[in-house]
């Protein structure tokens, strides 16, 4: 069970670290999934969107810096720390009247994945 949570904490390193690279690359295009409709159009709205972008790809760094080294107990508490991200995304899209279906089925859906992912890896380890 060990090698699943480890395996599927790689892929949400990986896979939020894709997201923010996205943001970075094409800001609008991403938050058009996000949930939330998009911000009046300026001249700065891209770079604040990107911003979302760097921190989301530090976030994955810092899981897979943690599974580099071989410490499964501390990527574990580090991914149920982090699955308030997503958990917080996804009360701000509701708070905000957004889409229901992206809040709950994609920010929603990953921050429980990552806490079914934290637990095996911080009550697993040696």
């Amino acid at each position: 069970m060990l090698w699943f949570a480890n395996g599927a904490g790689l892929l949400l390193a990986l896979a939020i670290i894709a997201i923010g690279t996205g943001y970075i690359a094409s800001p609008a295009t991403m938050m058009r999934s996000f949930g939330l409709p998009l911000p009046d159009d300026g001249p700065n709205v891209a770079w604040w969107l990107r911003l979302k972008g760097v921190r989301d790809i530090v976030a994955g760094l810092l899981v897979l810096a943690f599974m580099m080294w071989g410490a499964e107990r501390e990527v574990g508490i580090v991914l149920l720390i982090e699955a308030m991200i997503p958990a917080g995304d996804m009360l701000l899209i509701l708070a905000a009247k957004g889409s229901s279906k992206s809040a709950l089925g994609i920010h929603g859906l990953t921050a429980v994945v990552m806490v079914l992912v934290a637990i095996p890896m911080m009550i697993g380890a040696d």
